[in-house]
């Protein structure tokens, strides 16, 4: 169309053709000159009005390479899609702020309307409290906070920038001095009070912000489009296409967004891509120039670790828009170079099957310490084996951990039993909120002469000002005597611990709306009590606590709880089940065990104990990854490309932390899964020999305190070193720790947790896999050589740091730096590179000592009746970690097989999981998969494993 114009006015129009220099004022003070062709041109049908034509070059976006698992199965790939784009074309001026935020408010109205959703990348979100909350914390946090406020580094923040809550970040970048998204109290009056977010909800003015934020991230690239939504439906494109003539800057383009196959079972090895961030700009721009602060980058797992390898190389193009931004003709273009795909160690298949394993086999345990009770309390004197789950456990984890939504209860499209519940918790919220007012403004009883309930109630209402600043908890002092009969001797009442912080000026007062600058304190306290009062009604813990008294008193029925999961489509109930419910014939407590069985209720819903667990599979014979599984996953869909804010705040407060990768990042103690290190350094330190025996007495009373073996008050007898494994003796490897440790006769625990150190970092316990995922550092314990010896201390290790422990079992010392990348290919399949996992170092023992280990490995195996199906043998050890005394024991298993010949070594781990010998069943159900034993659909059925009788249940 330009070059129709140019040639019927060619030689009027040459005349009029200027070339200007711009010149503009960008980021940290610097002038950045750009050059553009700026032609004006006589319009169509020679009118009298100009139209300002502007050249420029225009980055274009590459394709983002594979990643394949080991045998070429696609696990992420691109797919072609449309993204709503909007441009800042807008004249500056007085009226630009009101102009801009009214389209994008419309624009974003259409999109939702067309059933998709706006980016979310940005760091506040909008949580259960209806609160503006940050979604970062640490460095992470810091980081946003100095781009926000246009800070260099972090050093550069000021105390008030470096403090701010999310809700004064929103003031900030919505008030009238940066975006203006709000109203004037006088609107013909801009020195009157502005007021943000005036006519928008705080989810509206949120989503306004975020993408407001987004374009002055562009700003310093004049012309360069913001992403407002990716992946959207044909409605939505026909409707923003539809409105484009009052949409100013706002344009729809076809793009490329990220897939991945399969995604919750590969959410915590893959990871996802977004938007980069300043901190991510600044090292990737070392590494390569082609990064621009527009890019999507690889945000976690192997998309981060492998994101030069991913990305590819941009091409470029030459275009000309006019002044509202329209892309009027385009020219020499280079095309972008598709990035490099990657390949994995990982097994795709055995990746999915571990992970619908260990989730049966959870449900499994869950199922079997079910009962019907309202509440269980453990005897002072009972072990935490002997945790039973109440029932109306389960009832309040629906409410408590967002399998229920709550705000639907409101909707006009509630049903019958979601507006009589909310009706009944409508009536307990005002009832508590008058009791608590009651409480602090009269009734002044002592927190320990409450009821648990109202202790419950009072501790939430403290926390709630702690995380709301109002109580300065960096001024407290910890030994004042009134905080100290609050916090330690609970002997106060809350009125007052409150009225002292606000005598010794620990409570913000200045953030209640108080009637005059000097107000006495008993004004000051009414005035707190009203706010705390207020705030309580949107407080999300505080709700939720309601509801789990509700059920305990029968306020909501477990009739109730069915009519909601079925009411709100969680679960599937048949006709006849439904008549079953309501006649009485089948029990709420029997259908919802029924639901849990069948994997209707998972465990990750629940969030009660056990609810996640680990594996870690390799080949012994190269160090190579075939599965890493953690759960429970995420759908990382909804994370890459730009974040779903909705789904993202649902899993970051999921109590059964899904986004937290069980396998590389949670640490315990290893039980007696440990004791081949100790048989190892006793053996080759010559403390005992190979046929050597020690009588087991139970209890063993050598030092004090004394420490006893798990089958006290009974005794295992004399055993060797083999015997000792096979029946995981305590007092054993107490005996043969303590003669490790002895110097000139006299017991010292420093000599013995030396030598356990050493032979625990040969096995490669002391440092991290090499796994190329974010992986906590294990520890090594430092303390009491005797209880470190059985795994207890203080040591610490991932589910993957105990996988390479047992693959250097497995191949008879060779300890690998594991890794999970396979080779690197051009998108024709040509390779790249080949990843080999190296040798970390060689373990040298004396062949006795191996064999004793070996066998007595084999021998724990052999003593457990389900692993007499397998047509092979199997070499393991089970292991039990205690971390809290009022929690069930963290339950482990390490293994490899074939015993003569390993093709597999395994490290299970289910975190309270009650028993080692539930890790050891789920390996034996895992084993049959790996090697074809039993047919898939067999073993992986959709429905909670059994567990079988615990054996050796003090391991």
């Amino acid at each position: 169309m330009l070059k129709t114009i140019r040639d019927e006015i060619i030689g009027f129009i040459t005349s009029r053709i200027f070339v200007l220099t711009l010149i503009f004022v960008t980021l940290s003070g610097l002038l950045v000159y750009r050059l553009f062709d700026l032609q004006i041109v006589k319009g169509e049908e020679y009118l009298n009005n100009f139209r300002l034509i502007i050249r420029k070059e225009r980055p274009l976006d590459c394709t983002r390479g594979k990643i394949y698992d080991r045998n070429g199965e696609l696990l992420a790939y691109n797919e072609l899609a449309y993204s709503v784009m909007i441009e800042d074309v807008y004249e500056s001026g007085r009226g630009k702020n009101a102009k801009l935020n009214a389209t994008i408010s419309e624009l974003i109205d259409l999109i939702e309307a067309g059933g998709d959703k706006i980016v979310g990348d940005f760091s506040i979100i909008v949580d259960g409290n209806n609160e503006f909350a940050f979604t970062e914390e640490g460095t992470r946090l810091q980081r946003f906070l100095a781009d926000v406020y246009g800070k260099q580094r972090i050093e550069d923040l000021e105390y008030t920038q470096k403090t701010a809550t999310a809700a004064q970040v929103i003031d900030y970048l919505a008030g009238s001095k940066k975006f203006g998204i709000g109203e004037y109290m006088d609107p013909e009056d801009r020195k009157s009070s502005f007021i943000v977010g005036s006519g928008y909800t705080k989810e509206k003015l949120l989503k306004i912000v975020t993408i407001r934020y987004a374009m002055s991230l562009n700003s310093f690239q004049k012309y360069i489009a913001t992403t407002v939504a990716t992946d959207v439906s044909d409605q939505t494109v026909a409707m923003v296409m539809e409105n484009s003539d009052r949409l100013e800057g706002v344009t729809v383009e076809e793009d490329t967004i990220r897939k991945y196959v399969d995604s919750v079972y590969f959410s915590h090895l893959i990871g996802y891509i977004g938007k980069i961030s300043t901190e991510e700009y600044d090292q990737l721009s070392d590494e390569n120039e082609n990064y621009s602060l527009t890019d999507l980058v690889g945000k976690a797992g192997i998309e981060q670790y492998m994101e030069t390898t991913l990305q590819g190389r941009k091409g470029k193009e030459v275009i000309y828009v006019d002044n509202l931004g329209k892309v009027i003709e385009t020219s020499q273009r280079t095309e972008p170079v598709t990035g490099n795909d990657v390949y994995l160690t990982i097994d795709k298949k055995l990746q999915k099957a571990v992970y619908n394993l260990l989730e049966q086999k959870i449900a499994g345990i869950i199922v079997s310490k079910l009962t019907p009770e309202k509440e269980f309390v453990l005897g002072e004197n009972e072990s935490s084996s002997h945790i039973l789950i109440p029932i109306y456990d389960v009832y309040f984890a629906l409410f408590q951990n967002g399998v229920f939504d709550l705000s639907h209860f409101t909707h006009e499209g509630a049903k019958e039993t979601e507006r009589a519940v909310f009706s009944a918790f409508h009536q307990k919220q005002e009832r508590a909120i008058e009791t608590l007012r009651e409480e602090m403004l009269t009734l002044d009883t002592p927190y320990n002469e409450l009821n648990l309930e109202y202790q419950v109630y009072q501790l939430a209402i403290v926390d709630m000002l702690e995380k709301e600043n109002l109580i300065l908890t960096d001024e407290i002092s910890e030994e004042d005597e009134i905080y100290v009969a609050w916090k330690k001797d609970e002997r106060i009442s809350l009125k007052t611990y409150l009225n002292h912080l606000i005598s010794k000026g620990w409570l913000d007062v200045t953030r209640l709306e108080l009637d005059a600058k000097y107000s006495d304190s008993e004004e000051v306290y009414g005035k707190l009590v009203d706010m705390i009062c207020q705030m309580l009604t949107q407080n999300e813990y505080f709700n939720k606590r309601l509801y789990k008294y509700m059920l305990l008193d029968d306020e909501i029925t477990p009739m109730d709880v069915c009519n909601l999961l079925m009411e709100q489509n969680i679960v599937n109930a048949t006709d006849e089940e439904r008549a079953a419910l309501s006649s009485g014939e089948k029990t709420p407590y029997a259908f919802m065990l029924d639901k849990i069985k069948r994997l209707e209720i998972t465990p990750a819903q629940l969030a009660l104990d056990p609810c996640s667990g680990s594996c870690v599979i390799t080949d012994p014979n190269n160090g190579e990854v075939l599965a890493l599984v953690t759960y429970p996953g995420y759908d990382n869909n909804r994370l890459t490309n730009s974040i779903d804010s909705e789904y993202y705040n649902k899993i970051y407060y999921d109590l059964s932390q899904p986004m937290w990768n069980y396998a590389t990042q949670q640490l315990s103690a290893p039980g007696s899964t440990f004791k081949m290190i100790t048989s190892a350094a006793v053996l080759e330190e010559g403390t005992v020999n190979v046929g050597e025996g020690i009588t087991c007495h139970g209890v063993w009373d050598t030092i004090t305190p004394p420490a006893k073996c798990w089958i006290s008050p009974g005794a295992h007898g004399e055993l060797t070193i083999t015997g000792a494994i096979e029946h995981s003796c305590n007092y054993f490897f107490f005996e043969s720790a303590y003669r490790m440790s002895l110097e000139n006769g006299v017991y010292n625990s420093e000599k013995g947790l030396e030598r356990l150190a050493h032979y625990a970092d040969l096995f490669g316990l002391s440092d991290k896999s090499g796994v190329e995922l974010p992986e906590s550092a294990p520890k090594l314990s430092d303390y009491d050589a005797i209880r470190s010896a059985i795994g207890q201390g203080t040591n610490n290790f991932s589910t993957a740091g105990l996988a390479r422990y047992v693959t250097t079992v497995a191949n008879n010392g060779t300890c690998y730096t594991l890794s999970l990348i396979d080779k690197t290919t051009d998108t024709d399949g040509n390779l790249l590179q080949e990843f080999t996992p190296e040798v970390r170092n060689q373990v040298e023992l004396k062949p006795e000592t191996w064999s004793a280990i070996h066998v007595g490995m084999r021998k724990v195996v052999e003593d457990k009746e389900y692993y007499q199906e397998l047509p092979f043998a199997v070499a393991g050890k089970t292991g039990t970690a205690q971390e809290n005394k009022r929690r069930a024991n963290h339950a482990l298993f390490v293994c490899y097989a074939p015993y003569e010949a390993p093709k597999m070594a395994m490290a299970c781990r289910i975190a309270y999981g009650y028993a080692s010998d539930y890790a050891a069943q789920l390996s034996e159900d895992i084993i049959k998969y790996f090697f074809k034993v039993e047919k898939e659909e067999d073993l992986i059925t959709g429905k909670a494993r059994e567990t079988s009788a615990v054996q050796n249940a003090g391991d």
